[in-house]
């Protein structure tokens, strides 16, 4: 037998009753097994493999991705929806965005154009008064998804870009995510900037969780589902 480490987010940790557990699955398991182990465990996640994407080791992987002793599987229902060198600000912060010195880690005086989005927290969601959110993510996939964005974008348009995202609890009119681009002319830059803000909603591993009055709910893809809720 072999033992591996389950990581499950966002509602899929209250169908787990924990945000991870261990398993001991045959030796030549794959996540397909552990999948089916899942669905053993939990009427909650019956179909898993069809409604989730699965991270070994913080690597997206496949059904038929082979696991070994000591693995780490990362369970993840659909997201919500930097230069990276060394003086780079965090791209994953619990901190309070600074989006002014996020556009300085861009500019240059080769740059006529610099472009700035900050997504904050609003106080209504689907017709409900929100009171506050929090943000939950599987830190090293999420790093490594921002960073590769962040370097397609340069590549693609030919800019300077910087990304920070926040986790945590977030009060109404706080920063949750901040984008900014440099380039030489602006059409490049207000491009690659809504790029970047698009693509990281639809596929970095981070989940929003809406509290309002009466209870709160995950926000998964085009849907919600309510928080604590064995479904």
């Amino acid at each position: 037998m072999i033992t591996v480490r389950m990581l499950f987010f966002a509602h899929l940790s209250d169908v787990a009753g924990g945000h991870e557990l261990t398993l001991a699955l045959p030796p030549d398991a794959t996540v397909h097994t552990a999948a089916l182990e899942l669905e053993r465990r939990a009427s909650g996640f019956q179909n898993i493999l069809a409604h989730v994407r699965v991270a070994v080791n913080a690597e997206f992987a496949l059904p038929e991705t082979p696991l070994k002793d000591g693995d780490e599987v990362a369970w993840m229902p659909p997201m919500s929806g930097g230069n990276g060198g060394t003086d780079a600000l965090p791209l994953l912060t619990r901190e309070p965005i600074d989006i002014g010195a996020l556009s300085r880690q861009v500019e240059g005086d080769k740059h006529g154009a610099v472009v700035t989005f900050a997504g904050n927290v609003r106080d209504n969601a689907r017709g409900l008064r929100v009171l506050h959110l929090e943000y939950e993510g599987y830190a090293p996939l999420a790093e490594k998804q921002l960073l590769s964005l962040v370097q397609q974008a340069q590549e693609r348009w030919e800019c300077e870009c910087a990304v920070q995202h926040r986790l945590g609890r977030l009060e109404i009119g706080e920063c949750s995510v901040a984008v900014a681009v440099a380039s030489p002319h602006r059409g490049e830059a207000f491009e690659a900037c809504r790029w970047l803000m698009d693509t990281l909603k639809e596929t970095v591993p981070i989940w929003k969780r809406e509290y309002f009055e009466g209870g709160s709910h995950w926000v998964e893809g085009p849907s919600v589902v309510e928080a604590n809720a064995k479904v």
